[in-house]
């Protein structure tokens, strides 16, 4: 979605009207709380963790009353409602009810025991699995669909596909860009960030920017997504913080769930599994879109390669 172009720079775009995405479902509350946390003031966070902690006693409460159980205000908890994606307070209650239910059906609990240097090996798959898929549903249930399309629209669309990370994030760039590839789109995933810099610079429109930042703040992701929004070119941002800097020079941004951290897995590391996921979304996308010539091209490619992955012959 566009943002304010007096925040983000001298190039302003047309503002285009997007409709309000729909209210979360109430199985995807908790997921939302989790990923929008890090980005509310504490006071927001205090209402967040109370509703998420204890959907059935909430959705028995007035906005009045859950403000004085969390220490808040009226206005702080419609705030809250609101950037959760409800229009109110009300509507907000209707879903805490819903989760209520559900919950009381007999759902399974979500692990929270972290790994600790004592665990076997069985424990430690176990609660690796545990987190991985709590990471794959708290990112579905927080990306808006709506920017998706975008995204994939304009990548679909583009001449030219330009992907920053750094780190962990990096390796994820490089997944998307190779894919890519094979189904004929021209992308460079730019590992060094002069040279990030350096392409960014080269992009105009309908060319496609695309950085990759758990963070929201890593500098050499931001500076050439900004270079190339300043150039023109459609600007993506897949990141954990949607208040972070990246997404000032973000047309779409994209959130992945921000991962439980703990001492031996730092969030950085397993937000990994939450970008994976949206960049695999983004390639079926283009995939899709582009149908006619990316199946041909990903053939050429897999027969270019099959000399180097032999059969082995039958005894």
């Amino acid at each position: 979605m566009k943002k304010n172009a007096a925040r983000r720079g001298e190039r302003a775009r047309p503002v285009t009207t997007v409709p309000r995405p729909a209210p979360p479902e109430p199985a995807a509350l908790a997921a939302k709380v989790r990923t929008m946390a890090p980005s509310m003031t504490r006071s927001m966070q205090r209402v967040a963790e109370a509703v998420a902690g204890d959907p059935a006693g909430c959705a028995a409460l007035t906005v009045t009353a859950l403000a004085e159980r969390t220490g808040t205000s009226e206005a702080t908890v419609v705030r809250t409602a609101r950037l959760l994606g409800y229009p109110g307070y009300r509507d907000l209650r209707l879903a805490l009810a819903g989760l209520a239910a559900q919950q009381a059906s007999g759902a399974a609990p979500s692990l929270t025991t972290d790994i600790t240097v004592d665990d076997p090996m069985a424990e430690v798959l176990a609660k690796l699995t545990r987190d991985e898929r709590q990471t794959l549903t708290d990112t579905a249930g927080a990306l808006d669909l709506r920017q998706v399309e975008a995204a994939v629209t304009a990548l679909a669309a583009a001449p030219r596909i330009d992907l920053y990370g750094a780190g962990a994030s990096s390796l994820v760039a490089q997944d998307l860009a190779q894919k890519l590839l094979r189904i004929g789109k021209v992308a460079h995933a730019h590992a060094d960030p002069h040279l990030a810099v350096t392409g960014a610079v080269q992009l105009r429109a309908g060319d496609v920017a695309l950085a990759i930042t758990h963070s929201g703040s890593t500098v050499d992701v931001v500076e050439p997504l900004r270079a190339a929004f300043d150039h023109g070119a459609t600007t993506v941002a897949v990141t954990g913080r949607p208040d972070g800097e990246v997404t000032r020079w973000a047309d779409h941004v994209l959130t992945t769930s921000t991962a439980r951290e703990s001492e031996l897995r730092p969030a950085a590391m397993s937000s990994r599994t939450g970008q994976l996921l949206v960049v695999d979304c983004l390639f079926v996308g283009v995939a899709q879109r582009t149908y006619d010539t990316a199946a041909p091209a990903l053939r050429a490619s897999y027969e270019a390669l099959a000399h180097r992955h032999p059969t082995r012959e039958p005894r």
